[in-house]
């Protein structure tokens, strides 16, 4: 097991029967060029010092291990500590991936960087980071995503980028996810696509989760030097799947249960959730085979979560890996529940946190009070929900 999960993904992308590398010729050397480059610098002591001294000086790092214990007392169980993604500069994880990949563009020579965005944080990321980079940046977003997070879309033209509209099909992360490799299909000599997921065609899924591995790294020794072992239980909630394999990859060769929680939206039976586990099927979508909300005759499926960040039709390949390998469980929260766990955080812990992180606060409300008060568990906030507010606001009939 030990060795089977070091190296992977295999020469071709392959975690398994998973991954891969399914695109159009035009794209294939912009992805030998990014292999080859991202090879050479996670090796490179000047890219990596760099590197370090910005996730120190710039994002924030190391971010706190919060416990969260009049949350823990509440619920009568184990002791849950929060991982504060949330206090990272532009406020989530998502940075973690985007400014490296910006830094990792500069180095490649490119002058332009395109990404996809649902939630709007990893355009905000991406924004950011070529602004700190001087690289000239466009973000595709669904015009139903820019509708619910209409405070992001003006952080990244604030940010100097250009947001490009997607209104064609569910005009959500699917549709924009489309338009930007159709951009960098034609532009793919000064561009760079940062895609912000561990998704994608090789070699996407395995260099996001390295990028993001950092916030499991931290995770597991804050927790040793705070309670002299490892947890009982980790949980980060599963769109694409980066911050989830971010926390529990430093996490993979002990014996520690781990729960990923995918978006249930109102429910498996009714049909509008993006719970890939629970209701998807082996396809190939966007670049890589996967699990995939399809039907019989293989067309994706509409998608719901009341979160813009977990409404997507498939999950990084890993996660399925993993999931057949039983190192990972997964199971989802819906809408109700996840509204649920939002107001909960934010009234016990003064803790608002984003729609996306709420899935996990859910599931951890289940687990944390049947566990017993000597269990450790570990939430991964990847997020906060200062994007979110509105949205909830509307759902609850509260004009702002």
């Amino acid at each position: 097991m030990k060795k089977e999960l070091e190296n992977l993904p295999d020469k071709k992308g392959h975690f398994g029967q998973y991954g891969g590398r399914f695109v159009p010729e035009t794209l294939m050397p912009a992805l030998i060029e990014l292999e080859k480059a991202y090879k050479k610098y996670r090796e490179d002591k000047e890219f990596l010092t760099k590197l370090a001294l910005l996730q120190k000086d710039y994002i924030g790092r190391p971010t706190p291990l919060y416990h969260a214990q009049q949350l823990s007392e509440q619920l009568g169980g184990a002791k849950i500590y929060l991982k504060r993604e949330d206090l990272c500069h532009t406020g989530a994880h998502k940075i973690n991936n985007a400014l490296a990949q910006a830094l990792l563009a500069k180095k490649m020579g490119k002058r332009r960087i395109i990404a996809e965005t649902g939630a709007g944080q990893h355009g905000v990321a991406t924004a950011t980071g070529a602004a700190l980079a001087g690289l000239e940046c466009e973000i595709y977003m669904g015009s139903e995503d820019i509708r619910r997070q209409a405070l992001n879309v003006f952080r990244m033209r604030l940010l100097g980028a250009k947001v490009t509209e997607v209104n064609i099909g569910s005009r959500t992360l699917k549709d924009a996810i489309n338009e930007a490799l159709r951009d960098w299909t034609t532009n793919v000599q000064n561009t760079h696509y940062v895609l912000g997921t561990a998704f994608g065609p090789h070699p996407y899924p395995a260099m996001v989760r390295d990028f993001q591995s950092v916030i499991g790294k931290e995770a597991r020794q804050q927790i040793l030097k705070k309670e002299g072992k490892l947890p009982d239980c980790l949980i980060a909630c599963v769109g694409g799947g980066s911050n989830s394999i971010g926390l529990f990859y430093a996490f993979l060769k002990d014996k520690i249960k781990m729960i990923g929680v995918e978006a249930g939206g109102h429910g498996i039976a009714s049909g509008e959730h993006a719970a890939r586990f629970a209701g998807g099927s082996l396809g190939v979508f966007q670049g890589c085979k996967s699990y995939l909300l399809q039907n019989d005759d293989g067309n994706v499926l509409g998608t719901h979560s009341v979160s813009a960040g977990l409404d997507y039709a498939s999950v990084g390949p890993e996660h399925c890996y993993l999931r057949d390998m039983k190192k990972i469980e997964y199971t989802y929260a819906t809408d109700d529940e996840a509204l649920k766990a939002f107001e909960l955080l934010s009234r016990t812990e003064g803790i608002i946190p984003a729609l996306e992180s709420a899935h996990a606060i859910a599931e951890g409300v289940k687990r944390a009070s049947v566990m017993n008060k000597k269990s450790v568990l570990i939430i991964n906030l990847s997020g906060r929900g200062d994007k979110d507010v509105q949205e909830v606001a509307r759902i609850k009939g509260i004009n702002l």
